[in-house]
């Protein structure tokens, strides 16, 4: 008898520090799948991108065995690394610089990156993205780089 998919859940947690936790504990313990199993395979898998937010999606299979597909991590992190934007941290669940509580496209104004990082991003995410070759796939980090505020330059 073949194992019937019961469920695919999409989440993102951090390379090689996945901990049972919420997200991944109550996402994982409603369909029943092993949370501590599932914990230490996902970060014997992601330990290369330790810290780095990695999405991830588990297909879960009527007899509470699963299987999960990492992907790249998303383009927004990957271009304020090439940036050289500092990592926002929060403090008690706010963020340290009050003034940027919400989401602003353009937040990152001043801040450069050149062709040669953009396209490295593209090769990176080319699995990921709905793009036929190199180039239309650096046009779309170009985007993102332009929503974030980031100025693509060279």
């Amino acid at each position: 008898m073949a194992r019937q998919v019961t469920a695919q859940i999409k989440l993102q947690c951090p390379g090689g520090q996945a901990t049972p936790a919420p997200p991944v504990g109550p996402a994982l313990g409603q369909h029943g799948v092993n949370i501590g199993q599932f914990v230490q395979k996902f970060n014997d898998a992601t330990k290369d991108v330790k810290g780095m937010m990695v999405p991830v999606v588990i297909t879960v299979y009527s007899d509470r065995t699963f299987d999960f597909v990492t992907k790249s991590p998303p383009a927004a992190i990957l271009l304020k690394i090439a940036a050289g934007i500092p990592h926002e941290k929060k403090k008690g669940g706010e963020l340290i610089n009050p003034e940027e509580k919400t989401k602003k496209s353009g937040k990152y104004k001043g801040f450069k990156v050149t062709k040669a990082q953009v396209a490295d991003i593209a090769k990176k995410k080319i699995q990921d993205l709905n793009a036929s070759d190199i180039e239309h796939a650096s046009r779309i980090i170009e985007g993102t780089a332009r929503s974030l505020g980031i100025s693509v330059e060279g």
